[in-house]
């Protein structure tokens, strides 16, 4: 298990937060389109992982569909845009759902899913959600098995010049998430990602630090994602 991305909630399309980031010196792509959610995204890889700054594209396609990710991008755009979850990626995602499973945790099932590229190519994987209503509560991480091996694919973004040197140079370090009850957030991700916790209400999965930390009122969500 490792992290797989970042999820970020705007209204701006694709085009728009790749000049945006442009203009801040980082190197930002148009992802792509996922068809059958009406959301497209544009993403910026780093070295272990990569952000996605998800969008709607065809809100009358969004509104219809019964996709927990595109639920979730729906109720917290009505307030603002900002950080939404995380993805965490397995080798197994059939067992992986078995075991959640088997601790007590209703899921969505495994989801077939694919994106548009914006040049045209289509890319497929698989993903897994924990069920749980869309609220103010903090949504559980997702979890996603890619049709095609990690190091075949980020050598290919390397060829494409999706994945640059300067990108690469950099790391998603820590995820920072504000909740209302840090100890029994904590307590919930190590049961459901079989992960230890740590002195300070955290979680390392990898090199990455998920981190939980104390606020009173709003959404509990990921608040901060750290690259170094």
């Amino acid at each position: 298990m490792k992290l797989d991305h970042v999820v970020y909630f705007t209204s701006k399309s694709p085009v728009e937060i790749v000049e945006e980031q442009k203009k801040e010196g980082k190197h930002t792509v148009v992802g792509g389109r996922h068809e059958k959610w009406g959301t497209h995204n544009a993403l910026m890889y780093v070295k272990n992982a990569y952000v996605e700054c998800l969008s709607v594209e065809r809100a009358e396609f969004a509104e219809q569909v019964d996709h927990p990710l595109t639920r979730l991008l729906l109720h917290d755009l009505k307030e603002r845009e900002g950080w939404g979850t995380i993805c965490l990626s397995v080798t197994d995602i059939e067992q992986f759902n078995e075991d959640i499973t088997n601790k007590g945790f209703a899921t969505s099932g495994v989801l077939n899913a694919e994106r548009r590229t914006a040049a045209g190519e289509l890319r497929k994987w698989k993903m897994l959600f924990v069920d749980q209503p869309v609220s103010n509560e903090l949504p559980y991480p997702f979890f996603i098995e890619w049709e095609t091996p990690e190091e075949e694919r980020f050598a290919q973004l390397r060829a494409e010049g999706i994945l640059t040197a300067e990108n690469e140079a950099m790391e998603i370090r820590e995820c920072v998430f504000g909740v209302e009850d840090p100890l029994r957030d904590t307590g919930e991700w190590a049961v459901l990602l079989s992960q230890k916790v740590g002195d300070s209400n955290d979680i390392r999965i990898g090199n990455v630090r998920l981190r939980f930390v104390q606020q009173d009122g709003g959404k509990d969500r990921l608040q901060e994602v750290i690259i170094q």
